[in-house]
């Protein structure tokens, strides 16, 4: 069974961790984890969230959302992909697209500025694209959904 370690942990249940998936070969879901919070401009929930956040997470994530919209995916499509910035101001994703019987990837990675990461996220999936990544992803689309 594969289980998130961050709910585990939360659980009190770290013991139960037998193994921690790499990243390399196990990329989680695209802005997996991350929190987003909308409020109408100019409210009172505006001013008082104005000054939380954490704009390297941001950065993260946003490379992380371009690479999927790049690629049109989804919750239901095999798009891998992880950020990590780096006190140079760099930012470095790595993505991977596979199909869903596991007999074919595709992976890319590159590093880019913190101040741009949607550049980042296109130039990776453009790579992912070059490899193959939307035959891979048009296979998974003409399937059938699985039964509840």
């Amino acid at each position: 069974m594969v289980l998130a370690a961050a709910g585990l942990n939360r659980l009190g249940l770290s013991n139960a961790i037998s193994e921690h998936l790499p990243l390399d070969t196990f990329p989680p879901s695209p802005g997996q984890g991350a929190l987003g919070v909308e409020v109408r401009e100019g409210s009172e929930a505006a001013r008082l969230l104005a000054d939380t956040g954490n704009h390297v997470l941001d950065a993260e994530v946003r490379a992380e959302r371009a690479l999927l919209a790049v690629l049109h995916g989804g919750c239901s499509v095999p798009i891998g992909a992880y950020s990590n910035a780096h006190r140079d101001g760099t930012l470095t994703l790595s993505a991977q697209v596979s199909a869903v019987d596991g007999s074919r990837h595709v992976t890319a990675n590159a590093s880019g500025s913190l101040r741009d990461p949607e550049k980042l996220g296109c130039r990776v999936a453009e790579e992912l694209l070059d490899q193959g990544a939307e035959a891979i992803l048009s296979a998974v689309r003409q399937r059938p959904p699985a039964a509840p």
